[in-house]
């Protein structure tokens, strides 16, 4: 049964995210009487969309900070700040971590401090396989596109500046999960659900930790039908009906594609966790070549481009008149971006 459930759970994510939008042409009286015959796309967003712009609201709170050139306000939402300055702090209390301890790192994914009788139920290489599964993809491609439309080229640097100090969050998280996880009959249960609540039980405050973990656990349904599901399926549909044109059957029948999306992706993960990382192991690879020779080849065609661009970039991120609201207008988008791209301190890469 619960196999069942999960199953319809990702159809209807994957689906409702691939979707388009219909023209509802009856007149208003019509649309109260057969409501539920429009797009259910639309139809969420008309009864749901309230709810969620007064949630995201609260969850993406900004404190006003300065106005730019036109006079609008420019916030810094603080969960952003909050997971930035977490990644700082920690990078400089452990050294500089993520940049010194590669070496350490490919030994440890290669599997020489481990041997078979080791618990748990997939190797190294395959836990790193499936968290760069959503780290490698539409978060660095849209995620880049989108930060730079809104903040300028300067939000370049400090996507890249975040993303460095978000590889230690992320090593503490990791490091977190493995340490508080537990195996039962061979099964490893672990992630912020479990660290987050032995964790603050060994100082004393096992009820607070209990109720992080909980939240955090809620708070991981909509994560993953959002960031997790909805945004993959409707911007590789939109990729694939900018390749067959408007008014294709694909472009009229959207559910289509975020039907199959869901069948696929529900053939992998009904299996489990092992199910999970033996595809990735397989596929990971081969999608971050073809990402890095992709990117290569591009930088290969504009190289004479390369130094504009660079000083592009830094004038962007430093200049006090950049757009969105100066420097710190491209720092809020350049970290926003980078938080959704990397993972770093969402919770995503400790459960793998």
């Amino acid at each position: 049964m619960r196999n069942f459930f999960l199953i319809l759970t990702f159809l209807f994510s994957l689906s409702v995210g691939a979707l388009r939008a219909e023209e509802v042409k009856a007149s208003a009286a019509q649309n109260e009487e057969i409501i539920f015959s429009q797009a259910p796309d639309k139809w969420i967003d008309q009864n749901l969309g309230p709810y969620l712009d007064e949630v995201t609201g609260k969850v993406f709170y900004g404190l006003e900070i300065a106005r730019d050139a036109e006079g609008n306000a420019v916030k810094v939402p603080l969960v952003v700040v909050w997971l930035a300055l977490a990644a700082v702090v920690i990078t400089v209390y452990f050294k500089f971590l993520n940049l010194r301890s590669w070496r350490l790192a490919a030994r440890t994914i290669s599997g020489k401090y481990s041997s078979e009788s080791d618990p748990g139920e997939i190797t190294h290489f395959q836990a790193l396989c499936a968290a760069l599964s959503g780290t490698v993809g539409l978060g660095n491609i849209a995620g880049v596109a989108i930060a730079i439309s809104v903040g300028g080229p300067g939000a370049t640097f400090w996507m890249i500046l975040i993303g460095l100090f978000g590889m230690t969050s992320k090593f503490c998280e990791c490091t977190l999960g493995v340490k508080y996880r537990t195996i039962e009959d061979g099964k490893v249960y672990g992630g912020p659900m479990q660290y987050l609540k032995k964790g603050f039980a060994e100082k004393g405050m096992g009820m607070f930790g209990l109720i992080l973990a909980g939240v955090f656990a809620f708070l991981c349904i909509g994560g993953s039908f959002g960031g997790g599901n909805m945004v993959q399926a409707n911007q590789a549909c939109e990729q694939l009906v900018g390749v067959v044109g408007k008014g294709s059957f694909l472009d009229e029948n959207r559910w289509a594609f975020g039907l199959i999306m869901a069948i696929a992706v529900g053939l992998v993960i009904i299996g489990g966790i092992k199910s999970i990382a033996s595809v990735t192991a397989t596929l990971v690879p081969f999608m971050c070549g073809i990402y890095m020779l992709a990117g290569l080849f591009v930088i290969f065609v504009n190289f004479s481009q390369i130094g504009d661009a660079l000083g592009v970039i830094f004038e962007g991120a430093f200049m006090p008149t950049a757009i969105g609201g100066g420097i710190i207008g491209v720092m809020i988008q350049g970290m926003k971006r980078a938080t959704f791209s990397n993972e770093a301190g969402i919770g995503s890469g400790p459960v793998a």
